[in-house]
Protein backbone atom coordinates (compact mmCIF):
# COMPACT_ATOMS: atom_id res chain seq x y z
CA UNK A 1 0.00 0.00 0.00
CA UNK A 2 1.24 3.05 -1.00
CA UNK A 3 1.14 6.32 1.92
CA UNK A 4 -1.84 8.25 0.79
CA UNK A 5 -3.67 5.22 -0.22
CA UNK A 6 -3.67 3.24 -3.16
CA UNK A 7 -2.22 3.77 -7.01
CA UNK A 8 -2.82 6.22 -9.73
CA UNK A 9 -0.70 5.75 -12.92
CA UNK A 10 -1.49 7.30 -15.37
CA UNK A 11 -3.40 10.04 -14.89
CA UNK A 12 -4.26 11.45 -18.30
CA UNK A 13 -6.21 14.95 -18.33
CA UNK A 14 -6.82 14.36 -22.12
CA UNK A 15 -10.51 16.57 -22.92
CA UNK A 16 -13.72 14.29 -22.08
CA UNK A 17 -16.28 13.85 -24.59
CA UNK A 18 -18.53 17.23 -23.72
CA UNK A 19 -22.23 15.50 -23.16
CA UNK A 20 -24.48 17.63 -22.34
CA UNK A 21 -23.48 17.77 -18.30
CA UNK A 22 -20.13 17.80 -19.51
CA UNK A 23 -20.95 21.26 -21.36
CA UNK A 24 -23.26 22.88 -18.11
CA UNK A 25 -20.46 21.39 -15.80
CA UNK A 26 -17.86 23.70 -18.02
CA UNK A 27 -19.98 26.46 -18.08
CA UNK A 28 -20.87 26.66 -14.43
CA UNK A 29 -17.04 25.56 -13.57
CA UNK A 30 -16.11 28.69 -15.89
CA UNK A 31 -18.34 31.17 -13.69
CA UNK A 32 -16.57 30.23 -10.36
CA UNK A 33 -13.28 29.95 -12.40
CA UNK A 34 -13.73 33.54 -13.87
CA UNK A 35 -14.62 34.73 -9.94
CA UNK A 36 -11.03 32.67 -8.37
CA UNK A 37 -8.47 32.96 -10.82
CA UNK A 38 -8.67 36.85 -11.60
CA UNK A 39 -9.74 39.09 -9.33
CA UNK A 40 -10.78 38.30 -5.59
CA UNK A 41 -13.92 40.45 -5.78
CA UNK A 42 -14.95 40.10 -9.67
CA UNK A 43 -18.44 39.94 -10.17
CA UNK A 44 -20.56 37.90 -12.74
CA UNK A 45 -23.79 38.55 -14.21
CA UNK A 46 -26.76 37.06 -13.19
CA UNK A 47 -30.57 36.83 -13.55
CA UNK A 48 -30.45 38.43 -9.96
CA UNK A 49 -28.90 41.54 -9.94
CA UNK A 50 -25.96 42.16 -7.04
CA UNK A 51 -24.79 38.37 -7.08
CA UNK A 52 -21.11 37.78 -6.60
CA UNK A 53 -18.85 34.84 -6.53
CA UNK A 54 -16.82 36.31 -3.69
CA UNK A 55 -17.73 37.86 -0.44
CA UNK A 56 -20.59 40.15 -1.10
CA UNK A 57 -22.22 42.45 1.63
CA UNK A 58 -25.62 43.23 1.61
CA UNK A 59 -27.03 40.34 0.08
CA UNK A 60 -29.67 38.30 1.55
CA UNK A 61 -28.22 35.32 3.74
CA UNK A 62 -29.60 32.48 1.99
CA UNK A 63 -28.76 33.81 -1.55
CA UNK A 64 -24.88 34.01 -0.20
CA UNK A 65 -25.28 30.49 1.36
CA UNK A 66 -26.74 29.50 -2.44
CA UNK A 67 -24.03 30.37 -3.60
CA UNK A 68 -21.41 29.31 -1.37
CA UNK A 69 -22.97 25.74 -2.01
CA UNK A 70 -23.00 26.17 -5.66
CA UNK A 71 -19.03 27.63 -5.79
CA UNK A 72 -18.61 24.07 -3.40
CA UNK A 73 -20.33 21.75 -5.32
CA UNK A 74 -18.52 23.36 -8.91
CA UNK A 75 -15.04 23.27 -7.46
CA UNK A 76 -15.55 19.71 -5.93
CA UNK A 77 -16.08 18.47 -9.41
CA UNK A 78 -13.57 20.44 -11.04
CA UNK A 79 -11.03 18.42 -8.40
CA UNK A 80 -12.84 15.24 -9.49
CA UNK A 81 -12.33 16.12 -13.31
CA UNK A 82 -8.67 17.28 -12.88
CA UNK A 83 -7.42 13.95 -10.85
CA UNK A 84 -10.49 11.11 -12.76
CA UNK A 85 -11.34 10.45 -9.60
CA UNK A 86 -7.87 8.61 -8.72
CA UNK A 87 -8.35 7.09 -5.29
CA UNK A 88 -4.99 7.03 -4.58
CA UNK A 89 -4.59 10.91 -3.99
CA UNK A 90 -8.05 10.44 -2.25
CA UNK A 91 -6.84 11.70 0.69
CA UNK A 92 -4.63 14.38 -0.43
CA UNK A 93 -8.13 16.16 -2.53
CA UNK A 94 -10.11 16.26 0.40
CA UNK A 95 -7.65 18.22 2.37
CA UNK A 96 -7.42 20.24 -0.82
CA UNK A 97 -11.02 20.93 -1.11
CA UNK A 98 -10.96 21.86 2.52
CA UNK A 99 -7.57 24.07 2.27
CA UNK A 100 -9.15 26.08 -1.22
CA UNK A 101 -12.05 26.56 0.22
CA UNK A 102 -10.66 28.28 3.28
CA UNK A 103 -8.76 30.36 0.76
CA UNK A 104 -11.45 31.33 -1.24
CA UNK A 105 -10.28 29.26 -4.30
CA UNK A 106 -7.34 31.51 -4.53
CA UNK A 107 -4.31 29.90 -7.38
CA UNK A 108 -1.91 29.91 -4.64
CA UNK A 109 0.76 28.41 -6.30
CA UNK A 110 0.11 29.79 -9.57
CA UNK A 111 0.23 33.26 -8.27
CA UNK A 112 3.46 32.89 -6.18
CA UNK A 113 5.33 30.69 -8.87
CA UNK A 114 4.58 31.76 -12.29
CA UNK A 115 5.72 35.14 -11.64
CA UNK A 116 9.43 33.95 -11.36
CA UNK A 117 11.29 30.83 -11.85
CA UNK A 118 10.04 28.60 -9.46
CA UNK A 119 7.98 26.21 -11.52
CA UNK A 120 11.07 25.65 -14.04
CA UNK A 121 12.64 24.63 -10.43
CA UNK A 122 10.21 22.18 -9.61
CA UNK A 123 10.51 20.94 -12.99
CA UNK A 124 13.90 20.71 -12.87
CA UNK A 125 13.24 18.27 -9.39
CA UNK A 126 10.85 16.23 -11.20
CA UNK A 127 12.92 15.55 -13.96
CA UNK A 128 15.60 14.26 -11.79
CA UNK A 129 13.09 11.98 -9.96
CA UNK A 130 14.68 8.93 -12.12
CA UNK A 131 18.22 9.32 -10.30
CA UNK A 132 16.01 8.10 -7.15
CA UNK A 133 14.52 5.40 -8.69
CA UNK A 134 11.28 6.25 -9.58
CA UNK A 135 9.00 7.48 -12.26
CA UNK A 136 8.38 11.21 -12.74
CA UNK A 137 5.00 10.56 -14.02
CA UNK A 138 3.95 9.72 -10.40
CA UNK A 139 4.22 13.40 -9.70
CA UNK A 140 1.95 14.41 -13.23
CA UNK A 141 5.68 15.96 -14.80
CA UNK A 142 4.60 15.39 -18.32
CA UNK A 143 1.08 16.85 -17.74
CA UNK A 144 2.13 19.66 -16.15
CA UNK A 145 4.73 20.64 -18.28
CA UNK A 146 2.28 20.33 -20.94
CA UNK A 147 -0.55 22.62 -19.25
CA UNK A 148 2.36 25.30 -18.70
CA UNK A 149 3.43 25.14 -21.70
CA UNK A 150 -0.22 26.20 -22.97
CA UNK A 151 -0.82 28.63 -20.50
CA UNK A 152 2.15 30.54 -21.44
CA UNK A 153 0.35 30.55 -25.06
CA UNK A 154 -3.05 32.12 -23.80
CA UNK A 155 -1.69 33.82 -20.71
CA UNK A 156 -3.31 36.87 -21.80
CA UNK A 157 -6.76 35.08 -22.79
CA UNK A 158 -9.39 35.42 -20.37
CA UNK A 159 -11.69 32.51 -22.04
CA UNK A 160 -13.24 29.46 -20.41
CA UNK A 161 -10.67 27.49 -21.43
CA UNK A 162 -7.44 29.29 -20.02
CA UNK A 163 -9.20 29.38 -17.08
CA UNK A 164 -9.81 25.57 -16.76
CA UNK A 165 -6.11 25.38 -17.94
CA UNK A 166 -5.43 27.37 -14.83
CA UNK A 167 -7.18 25.61 -12.14
CA UNK A 168 -5.84 22.60 -13.74
CA UNK A 169 -2.06 23.30 -13.20
CA UNK A 170 -2.94 24.58 -9.99
CA UNK A 171 -4.22 21.53 -8.46
CA UNK A 172 -1.62 18.78 -10.67
CA UNK A 173 0.91 21.47 -9.01
CA UNK A 174 -0.87 20.96 -5.46
CA UNK A 175 -0.87 17.57 -5.53
CA UNK A 176 2.94 17.21 -6.59
CA UNK A 177 4.31 18.81 -4.64
CA UNK A 178 2.63 16.84 -1.40
CA UNK A 179 3.35 13.96 -3.00
CA UNK A 180 6.80 14.35 -4.34
CA UNK A 181 7.51 16.02 -0.57
CA UNK A 182 5.90 12.69 1.15
CA UNK A 183 7.96 10.70 -1.12
CA UNK A 184 11.39 11.81 -0.58
CA UNK A 185 10.96 11.89 3.18
CA UNK A 186 9.10 9.09 4.05
CA UNK A 187 9.56 6.81 0.66
CA UNK A 188 6.10 5.83 -1.48
CA UNK A 189 5.70 2.43 -0.21
CA UNK A 190 4.61 1.24 3.50
CA UNK A 191 6.79 -1.67 4.46
CA UNK A 192 4.27 -3.49 6.98
CA UNK A 193 1.95 -3.64 4.01
CA UNK A 194 3.78 -5.79 1.82
CA UNK A 195 6.23 -7.61 4.25
CA UNK A 196 4.34 -10.23 6.39
CA UNK A 197 7.51 -10.02 8.63
CA UNK A 198 8.42 -6.40 8.87
CA UNK A 199 8.51 -5.35 12.81
CA UNK A 200 10.47 -1.85 12.23
CA UNK A 201 8.95 0.74 14.01
CA UNK A 202 8.66 3.53 11.03
CA UNK A 203 7.84 7.25 10.93
CA UNK A 204 5.22 8.06 8.50
CA UNK A 205 3.78 11.64 7.19
CA UNK A 206 0.86 13.23 9.34
CA UNK A 207 -1.45 15.95 8.51
CA UNK A 208 0.66 18.79 8.48
CA UNK A 209 2.65 18.05 5.40
CA UNK A 210 0.15 19.02 3.22
CA UNK A 211 0.26 22.60 5.48
CA UNK A 212 3.90 22.92 5.10
CA UNK A 213 3.90 22.37 1.20
CA UNK A 214 1.69 26.08 1.39
CA UNK A 215 4.12 27.85 3.70
CA UNK A 216 7.29 27.41 1.53
CA UNK A 217 8.75 30.75 1.53
CA UNK A 218 11.80 29.48 -0.49
CA UNK A 219 10.96 26.80 -2.66
CA UNK A 220 14.93 25.78 -3.72
CA UNK A 221 15.92 25.65 0.04
CA UNK A 222 12.56 23.80 0.73
CA UNK A 223 13.48 20.92 -2.30
CA UNK A 224 16.62 20.83 -1.18
CA UNK A 225 16.05 20.35 2.42
CA UNK A 226 13.98 16.83 1.74
CA UNK A 227 16.50 15.12 -0.34
CA UNK A 228 17.66 11.94 1.38
CA UNK A 229 21.60 12.66 2.34
CA UNK A 230 22.90 10.06 3.91
CA UNK A 231 26.12 8.97 2.60
CA UNK A 232 24.83 5.18 1.83
CA UNK A 233 21.47 6.70 -0.44
CA UNK A 234 23.72 9.23 -2.17
CA UNK A 235 26.42 6.03 -3.21
CA UNK A 236 23.24 3.98 -4.57
CA UNK A 237 22.19 7.02 -6.41
CA UNK A 238 25.67 7.37 -8.11
CA UNK A 239 25.70 3.93 -9.06
CA UNK A 240 21.88 4.00 -10.56
CA UNK A 241 23.22 6.83 -12.46
CA UNK A 242 26.93 5.67 -13.55
CA UNK A 243 25.97 1.85 -13.72
CA UNK A 244 26.52 -1.24 -12.68
CA UNK A 245 27.22 -4.85 -13.62
CA UNK A 246 29.57 -7.96 -13.22
CA UNK A 247 29.76 -11.21 -15.13
CA UNK A 248 28.11 -12.51 -11.65
CA UNK A 249 25.35 -9.81 -11.88
CA UNK A 250 24.65 -8.12 -14.82
CA UNK A 251 23.71 -4.75 -14.91
CA UNK A 252 19.63 -5.09 -14.90
CA UNK A 253 20.07 -7.33 -12.01
CA UNK A 254 22.05 -4.80 -10.32
CA UNK A 255 19.67 -1.85 -10.78
CA UNK A 256 16.79 -3.43 -9.74
CA UNK A 257 18.50 -4.58 -6.38
CA UNK A 258 19.40 -0.34 -6.12
CA UNK A 259 16.11 1.06 -6.93
CA UNK A 260 14.33 -1.60 -4.09
CA UNK A 261 17.40 0.06 -1.38
CA UNK A 262 16.63 3.37 -2.35
CA UNK A 263 13.08 3.00 -1.74
CA UNK A 264 14.33 0.92 1.99
CA UNK A 265 16.57 3.78 2.43
CA UNK A 266 13.90 6.36 2.20
CA UNK A 267 11.80 4.83 5.22
CA UNK A 268 12.62 6.56 7.91
CA UNK A 269 13.05 4.44 11.08
CA UNK A 270 12.74 6.22 14.61
CA UNK A 271 15.69 7.67 15.34
CA UNK A 272 18.70 4.84 16.75
CA UNK A 273 20.60 5.77 19.97
CA UNK A 274 24.01 6.89 19.94
CA UNK A 275 25.06 3.14 20.28
CA UNK A 276 22.65 0.24 18.99
CA UNK A 277 23.34 -3.88 17.29
CA UNK A 278 22.44 -3.67 13.27
CA UNK A 279 22.11 -7.21 11.95
CA UNK A 280 22.00 -7.52 8.45
CA UNK A 281 19.80 -10.48 7.43
CA UNK A 282 21.06 -11.34 3.71
CA UNK A 283 24.61 -9.97 4.83
CA UNK A 284 24.84 -12.36 7.25
CA UNK A 285 26.80 -9.66 9.54
CA UNK A 286 26.33 -8.47 12.54
CA UNK A 287 28.04 -4.86 13.88
CA UNK A 288 27.88 -2.67 17.25
CA UNK A 289 28.09 1.10 16.10
CA UNK A 290 28.98 4.10 18.83
CA UNK A 291 28.86 7.62 17.87
CA UNK A 292 27.88 6.41 14.02
CA UNK A 293 31.30 4.20 13.78
CA UNK A 294 31.28 -0.14 14.20
CA UNK A 295 33.29 -0.80 17.13
CA UNK A 296 32.61 -4.57 16.40
CA UNK A 297 31.58 -6.55 13.48
CA UNK A 298 31.24 -10.38 13.18
CA UNK A 299 29.20 -13.61 10.98
CA UNK A 300 26.21 -14.32 11.84
CA UNK A 301 23.67 -16.98 11.01
CA UNK A 302 20.22 -16.46 10.14
CA UNK A 303 16.81 -18.15 9.42
CA UNK A 304 16.43 -20.43 6.37
CA UNK A 305 14.76 -18.72 3.73
CA UNK A 306 12.44 -19.52 0.44
CA UNK A 307 15.36 -19.34 -2.19
CA UNK A 308 17.44 -22.00 0.06
CA UNK A 309 19.63 -23.94 -2.58
CA UNK A 310 18.69 -21.39 -5.66
CA UNK A 311 15.44 -22.77 -5.05
CA UNK A 312 12.42 -19.81 -6.04
CA UNK A 313 9.63 -20.56 -3.62
CA UNK A 314 7.78 -17.49 -3.76
CA UNK A 315 4.49 -17.06 -5.06
CA UNK A 316 2.79 -14.66 -8.16
CA UNK A 317 -0.23 -13.84 -8.94
CA UNK A 318 -1.26 -15.15 -12.44
CA UNK A 319 -3.21 -12.07 -13.35
CA UNK A 320 -1.01 -9.38 -12.10
CA UNK A 321 2.53 -10.77 -12.52
CA UNK A 322 2.56 -9.46 -8.44
CA UNK A 323 4.97 -11.40 -5.75
CA UNK A 324 3.55 -11.78 -2.91
CA UNK A 325 5.06 -12.53 0.63
CA UNK A 326 4.58 -15.18 2.08
CA UNK A 327 7.31 -16.44 4.24
CA UNK A 328 8.55 -19.87 6.14
CA UNK A 329 8.06 -20.34 9.44
CA UNK A 330 12.22 -19.86 9.89
CA UNK A 331 12.77 -16.98 7.97
CA UNK A 332 14.18 -13.95 10.51
CA UNK A 333 12.08 -11.31 10.65
CA UNK A 334 12.81 -7.46 9.98
CA UNK A 335 12.13 -6.07 13.69
CA UNK A 336 13.55 -3.41 15.88
CA UNK A 337 13.94 -3.99 19.92
CA UNK A 338 16.05 -3.00 23.25
CA UNK A 339 18.28 -5.46 24.31
CA UNK A 340 17.63 -5.58 28.02
CA UNK A 341 19.20 -8.34 29.33
CA UNK A 342 21.61 -11.87 28.62
CA UNK A 343 20.92 -15.13 30.03
CA UNK A 344 24.74 -16.99 30.71
CA UNK A 345 24.25 -20.83 30.66
CA UNK A 346 20.77 -20.82 28.91
CA UNK A 347 18.06 -23.31 29.03
CA UNK A 348 16.60 -23.87 25.30
CA UNK A 349 12.79 -24.43 25.45
CA UNK A 350 12.44 -26.32 22.83
CA UNK A 351 9.09 -24.86 20.58
CA UNK A 352 6.64 -27.61 19.63
CA UNK A 353 6.91 -27.62 16.17
CA UNK A 354 11.19 -28.90 16.15
CA UNK A 355 10.53 -31.50 18.74
CA UNK A 356 7.71 -32.82 16.32
CA UNK A 357 9.85 -32.01 12.63
CA UNK A 358 13.29 -33.06 13.98
CA UNK A 359 13.93 -34.45 17.31
CA UNK A 360 11.10 -37.05 16.89
CA UNK A 361 13.71 -38.54 14.11
CA UNK A 362 16.19 -38.05 15.82
CA UNK A 363 15.00 -40.09 19.08
CA UNK A 364 13.14 -42.85 16.13
CA UNK A 365 17.02 -43.28 14.95
CA UNK A 366 18.04 -43.39 18.35
CA UNK A 367 16.67 -43.72 21.37
CA UNK A 368 19.74 -42.47 23.41
CA UNK A 369 19.53 -39.11 21.53
CA UNK A 370 17.51 -37.46 24.41
CA UNK A 371 19.85 -38.28 26.92
CA UNK A 372 23.20 -37.78 24.92
CA UNK A 373 22.36 -33.94 23.95
CA UNK A 374 20.70 -32.85 28.14
CA UNK A 375 17.43 -33.08 26.79
CA UNK A 376 14.31 -33.43 29.21
CA UNK A 377 10.64 -33.79 28.35
CA UNK A 378 8.10 -32.57 30.68
CA UNK A 379 4.38 -33.57 30.81
CA UNK A 380 2.40 -31.46 33.33
CA UNK A 381 5.83 -30.10 35.16
CA UNK A 382 7.12 -33.75 35.65
CA UNK A 383 10.08 -34.95 33.90
CA UNK A 384 9.03 -38.16 31.87
CA UNK A 385 11.28 -40.41 29.80
CA UNK A 386 11.62 -40.62 26.33
CA UNK A 387 10.00 -43.74 26.01
CA UNK A 388 6.72 -42.37 27.80
CA UNK A 389 6.14 -39.27 24.74
CA UNK A 390 3.47 -39.80 22.53
CA UNK A 391 5.44 -38.60 19.55
CA UNK A 392 2.28 -37.72 17.78
CA UNK A 393 1.03 -35.60 20.29
CA UNK A 394 3.96 -33.57 21.48
CA UNK A 395 1.74 -30.45 22.11
CA UNK A 396 1.35 -31.97 25.53
CA UNK A 397 4.64 -31.83 26.72
CA UNK A 398 7.29 -29.27 27.06
CA UNK A 399 11.27 -30.05 25.98
CA UNK A 400 13.95 -28.79 27.47
CA UNK A 401 17.82 -28.78 26.71
CA UNK A 402 19.56 -28.29 30.02
CA UNK A 403 22.85 -25.69 29.77
CA UNK A 404 26.33 -27.10 28.76
CA UNK A 405 28.43 -27.74 25.61
CA UNK A 406 25.41 -29.83 23.95
CA UNK A 407 23.31 -26.41 24.41
CA UNK A 408 22.38 -25.49 21.16
CA UNK A 409 22.15 -21.71 22.17
CA UNK A 410 25.35 -22.07 23.15
CA UNK A 411 26.65 -19.93 26.22
CA UNK A 412 24.69 -16.87 26.27
CA UNK A 413 21.65 -15.51 24.70
CA UNK A 414 20.48 -11.97 23.90
CA UNK A 415 17.26 -11.23 24.90
CA UNK A 416 14.91 -8.52 23.30
CA UNK A 417 11.22 -8.25 23.41
CA UNK A 418 9.54 -9.37 20.53
CA UNK A 419 6.35 -11.37 18.90
CA UNK A 420 8.64 -13.76 16.76
CA UNK A 421 10.44 -15.51 19.55
CA UNK A 422 13.64 -14.68 18.50
CA UNK A 423 16.92 -13.74 19.65
CA UNK A 424 20.55 -13.42 19.69
CA UNK A 425 22.43 -16.45 20.45
CA UNK A 426 26.07 -18.49 20.89
CA UNK A 427 26.17 -21.69 19.16
CA UNK A 428 28.31 -24.96 19.82
CA UNK A 429 28.59 -25.35 16.32
CA UNK A 430 30.96 -22.90 15.22
CA UNK A 431 31.78 -24.62 11.91
CA UNK A 432 28.43 -23.17 10.64
CA UNK A 433 30.00 -19.71 10.70
CA UNK A 434 33.03 -20.71 7.33
CA UNK A 435 29.59 -21.42 5.20
CA UNK A 436 29.06 -19.27 2.45
CA UNK A 437 25.42 -19.64 2.86
CA UNK A 438 24.15 -18.77 6.81
CA UNK A 439 20.60 -18.77 6.33
CA UNK A 440 20.57 -22.46 8.10
CA UNK A 441 18.72 -21.07 11.39
CA UNK A 442 14.97 -21.46 12.91
CA UNK A 443 14.80 -17.98 12.86
CA UNK A 444 17.30 -16.83 16.00
CA UNK A 445 20.44 -15.31 15.08
CA UNK A 446 23.32 -17.04 15.90
CA UNK A 447 26.38 -14.68 16.54
CA UNK A 448 30.15 -15.37 16.13
CA UNK A 449 31.78 -13.87 18.80
CA UNK A 450 29.43 -13.52 21.92
CA UNK A 451 31.85 -12.85 24.30
CA UNK A 452 32.77 -9.76 22.42
CA UNK A 453 29.34 -8.77 22.12
CA UNK A 454 28.62 -8.97 26.10
CA UNK A 455 31.82 -6.90 26.30
CA UNK A 456 30.88 -4.04 23.74
CA UNK A 457 27.05 -4.06 25.50
CA UNK A 458 28.41 -3.83 29.13
CA UNK A 459 31.90 -2.46 28.89
CA UNK A 460 34.66 -3.58 31.01
CA UNK A 461 33.74 -4.16 34.69
CA UNK A 462 32.75 -6.56 37.44
CA UNK A 463 29.38 -7.59 35.82
CA UNK A 464 31.74 -8.70 32.50
CA UNK A 465 34.19 -10.91 34.28
CA UNK A 466 30.88 -12.64 35.82
CA UNK A 467 29.90 -13.22 32.44
CA UNK A 468 32.96 -13.89 31.11
CA UNK A 469 33.55 -16.75 34.14
CA UNK A 470 30.27 -18.38 34.13
CA UNK A 471 30.68 -19.29 30.15
CA UNK A 472 33.65 -21.01 30.97
CA UNK A 473 32.43 -22.13 34.52
CA UNK A 474 32.33 -26.55 33.93
CA UNK A 475 28.92 -27.19 36.05
CA UNK A 476 27.30 -24.49 34.17
CA UNK A 477 23.79 -22.70 35.28
CA UNK A 478 21.73 -20.81 33.61
CA UNK A 479 21.82 -16.98 35.13
CA UNK A 480 20.29 -13.86 34.07
CA UNK A 481 21.83 -10.22 34.21
CA UNK A 482 20.22 -7.26 32.89
CA UNK A 483 22.28 -4.63 31.12
CA UNK A 484 22.51 -1.07 33.15
CA UNK A 485 21.06 0.51 29.72
CA UNK A 486 19.31 -1.20 27.30
CA UNK A 487 20.63 -1.33 23.91
CA UNK A 488 18.82 -0.95 20.54
CA UNK A 489 19.06 -4.08 17.79
CA UNK A 490 17.49 -3.67 14.33
CA UNK A 491 17.32 -6.90 12.07
CA UNK A 492 17.43 -4.94 8.94
CA UNK A 493 16.95 -6.71 4.88
CA UNK A 494 19.64 -5.06 2.95
CA UNK A 495 21.12 -6.61 -0.15
CA UNK A 496 22.75 -3.18 -1.39
CA UNK A 497 24.87 -0.83 0.21
CA UNK A 498 28.64 0.95 -0.47
CA UNK A 499 31.33 -0.10 1.92
CA UNK A 500 34.30 1.74 3.93
CA UNK A 501 36.02 1.97 0.99
CA UNK A 502 33.35 3.18 -1.12
CA UNK A 503 32.58 0.08 -3.27
CA UNK A 504 29.14 -1.32 -4.27
CA UNK A 505 28.09 -4.31 -2.02
CA UNK A 506 25.20 -6.17 -3.34
CA UNK A 507 23.73 -9.24 -1.48
CA UNK A 508 21.92 -12.27 -2.77
CA UNK A 509 18.19 -11.90 -1.87
CA UNK A 510 17.92 -14.54 -0.14
CA UNK A 511 14.06 -14.35 1.68
CA UNK A 512 12.40 -12.59 -1.69
CA UNK A 513 12.21 -9.62 0.17
CA UNK A 514 13.68 -7.58 -3.32
CA UNK A 515 11.70 -9.32 -5.81
CA UNK A 516 8.15 -8.46 -3.50
CA UNK A 517 9.26 -4.91 -3.34
CA UNK A 518 10.50 -4.41 -6.59
CA UNK A 519 7.02 -6.64 -8.00
CA UNK A 520 5.12 -3.85 -6.49
CA UNK A 521 6.42 -0.68 -7.30
CA UNK A 522 6.88 -1.99 -11.24
CA UNK A 523 3.02 -3.50 -10.80
CA UNK A 524 2.27 0.06 -9.49
CA UNK A 525 4.52 1.90 -12.07
CA UNK A 526 6.57 3.64 -9.61
CA UNK A 527 9.41 2.72 -11.34
CA UNK A 528 10.50 4.51 -14.38
CA UNK A 529 9.59 3.75 -17.90
CA UNK A 530 12.09 1.80 -18.97
CA UNK A 531 10.89 -0.71 -15.98
CA UNK A 532 7.60 -0.46 -16.68
CA UNK A 533 7.36 -2.34 -20.47
CA UNK A 534 7.95 -5.19 -18.21
CA UNK A 535 6.12 -4.76 -15.19
CA UNK A 536 4.23 -8.16 -15.61
CA UNK A 537 7.00 -10.31 -16.79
Amino acid sequence: MLYGGQPSYPVMLKAVGCGWFMKMLIISLWLVLLAACTLKKATVTSKEPGYMLGKAPGLAEAKVLKITRLKESLVSAAFKQVLSLEKETTGDVDWLRRFYKNQDYELILLNRYLPGKDLELLMGYLDSVELHGLNPELFYRTEIRDLWSKLGETKEEKTMDAYQQKVKLEVLLAVSLIKYSRTMQYGLVRPDSIYTNYFISTLSPDSSLAGKVFAVADLKNYLDSIQPKSSQYLALQKALKLGFGTKAIPREEADLVIKVNLERLRWKNKVAAVKYVSVNIPDFSLEVIDQGKAILQMKVCVGEGRNKDGMNLLSKDPDTGLVRDQPIAKETPQLNSMIYSVQVNPIWHIPASIARAEISKYVASNPDYLAENDMDVYKDGKRISAGEVDWENVGQYSFKQRPGDQNSLGKIKFLFNNNSSVYLHDTPVKSAFKKVNRAISHGCVRVEKPLELALALFGKGKTYDQIKSAMQNAYPRAKNISLPVKIPVYLNYITAWADAKGNLALRKDIYGLDLVLYSYMKNHHLLPLNDLSSANN
